[in-house]
């Protein structure tokens, strides 16, 4: 897939001078926080906040209880947290020390109550949580913060919340949370709530792509769509048919079994789903470069050999491979931008098509069908995009969940006709896009033309995608973000919630990127013309 939209724009030097006169104008005010906004990311379902102040301990303790109090998920993900809040104190605050005769923190426990003993990762898994930073019981002046769930996940987006709530005074050399007390009961709008990377077109390395994931929980997006091969690279290990990885770049551009199992269980422990893409039959020339076979001919290298039983055996080998490694419910089999002309003039497919009685467009679909079958074979649900829906809608399984890219509309008429279906509109959502502000991605909305509260179930979520032909681990995080979190905050939070003019959205937007850079994610900054374009002038994070 080509998906670059780098257009040079003809006012932007004037949109980058006027921007650099604003920053210096405003750098005699400063940032004050509006006290009267909520500056979580995604805003919450529901909540209600007070006016005092606590002091929260480095030493932070855990209570585990209920049926998944032992889960490994859940104390590690308490830790990081923890690693997250604490980072500029010490274990021992110089602010304790300073205070003397009150050494008593206000917050020194976290209690967190888990009423599953399942830690299963399934799509639509119950990420719903209530947090509570509330006075215990009697005369005590002692405060507790508690967060009740179902699941460890839901206790996951919990702490999420609660280290956003948090925040280092420097004056005082504490960690404080304002705005007490607070009640917060939240769950996301969407179970379908991604991110597509893309590793044919450039290779990230393990670490970086493990660092996407974090950035990811941190805006609580749930699915990493990984588009690990394509047309310029195949760079995962496929133990059936090892001479497949001969199409990566080089020797080092590549993932092994481990590699993937690797990131596949960090993404869990973040509540985080891995689908795989395989796309077939286009975009599959590196395919050849290990099989030869796998081409129609040398002059028609894509898509890939409809004729041979071959295609079709490693198709089913390079699946079962696969699933040992991603054991998420989803499957995507691509099908998109498939030049079936190229078949036409390839004698012994022509041939093959005459004595099936086919026509190009029918091989397309014969494709399609028998991939969708053996990936359903398999006990997956097949993804596919929206070309496929476009031209036989009629053929596709009932099972198949419609993924939308090519503009607005298509949602409507997948879940008219019973399909479920995924947003990813690339007017909107297709992070290479690079002129496309965060305005039009907050705004786009997945349910659009969609009226009935039964189709309106079909839409799964959406996904915004960050295709690499120009992005590579020089740059990606700052064309990921802040963009993305526009997107997650549509996919989690209510429409009511959403309802705030983008005046109030953009103060928030600037707070959530200057925290994502305080953890060490390179977001852009947010109101540039051109994504990921740097500052155009000193001035603070938050103006950015």
């Amino acid at each position: 897939m080509l998906h670059l939209s780098e257009k040079p724009h003809f006012i932007y030097t004037c949109l980058m001078l006027l921007a650099w006169v604003s920053q210096y104008v405003s750098l005699s005010t400063g940032f004050e926080l509006n006290h009267s906004l909520t500056y979580i990311w995604p805003l919450p379902h529901e909540l209600t906040s007070g006016n005092e102040t606590l002091t929260v301990n480095p030493t932070l303790s855990l209570s585990l209880i209920g049926k998944g109090g032992n889960f490994k998920i859940l104390r590690e993900g308490f830790r990081r947290y923890k690693r997250i809040i604490f980072k500029q104190s010490s274990g021992v605050s110089i602010f304790k020390n300073l205070r003397r005769i009150r050494s008593i923190y206000d917050i020194s426990q976290m209690r967190i109550i888990v009423n599953s003993d399942s830690d299963e990762l399934k799509l639509g898994v119950d990420e719903s949580y209530t947090l509570f930073i509330t006075k215990t019981g009697g005369k005590s002046t002692a405060w507790e913060a508690i967060i009740d769930v179902n699941t460890v996940y839901g206790a996951l987006r919990g702490l999420e919340t609660f280290s956003q709530l948090c925040a280092y005074d420097y004056t005082t050399k504490s960690v404080q949370l304002s705005k007490a007390p607070w009640y917060i009961k939240d769950k996301p709008r969407f179970a379908y709530r991604g991110l597509l990377l893309d590793t044919s077109r450039h290779y990230f390395p393990v670490d970086v792509i493990k660092s996407i994931i974090d950035s990811m929980s941190y805006a609580k997006l749930n699915v990493l769509h990984w588009h690990i091969i394509d047309e310029q690279s195949f760079p995962l290990e496929i133990p059936k048919y090892p001479k497949l990885w001969n199409g990566a770049y080089t020797k080092w551009e590549r993932y092994t079994v481990e590699d993937a199992s690797k990131i596949v269980r960090f993404a869990k422990t973040r509540g985080i789903h891995v689908m795989a893409e395989v796309d077939v039959p286009g975009h599959a020339k590196s395919w050849g470069v290990g099989y030869p076979d796998l081409w129609p001919s040398t002059s028609c290298r894509e898509p890939l050999d409809v004729t041979k039983n071959f295609t079709f055996d490693l198709i089913s080998g390079i699946f079962s491979d696969i699933q040992k490694t991603f054991p998420f419910e989803l499957f995507h089999l691509g099908g998109d931008e498939v030049n079936i002309g190229c078949w036409n003039n390839t004698p012994h497919v022509k041939q093959w098509l005459k004595d099936n009685n086919m026509k190009p467009k029918d091989a397309y679909k014969y494709f399609v069908l028998k991939a969708q079958e053996i990936a359903i074979s398999k006990n997956w649900t097949p993804v596919n995009w929206e070309e496929t829906f476009n031209a036989f809608a009629g053929s596709l399984n009932p099972q198949t969940v419609v993924h939308n890219w090519l503009g607005p509309g298509v949602c409507p008429k997948a879940v008219a006709k019973g399909f479920k279906c995924i947003f990813s509109n690339s007017d909107v959502w297709y992070l290479d896009h690079l002129d496309v502000p965060w305005e039009q991605i907050y705004n786009a909305e997945p349910l659009e033309g969609i009226d009935n509260e039964s189709k309106q179930k079909l839409v799964l979520g959406g996904e915004v995608c960050m295709w690499s032909e120009m992005v590579d681990t020089s740059n990606v995080q700052q064309t990921i973000w802040p963009r993305a979190a526009a997107a997650a905050e549509r996919l989690w939070s209510t429409k009511t919630a959403l309802s705030a003019g983008n005046d109030t959205v953009l103060h928030r937007l600037h707070y959530f990127r200057c925290l994502l850079q305080r953890r060490g994610v390179q977001a852009a900054p947010v109101t540039n013309y051109y994504a990921r374009q740097p500052p155009v002038g000193p001035d603070s994070c938050y103006w950015q």
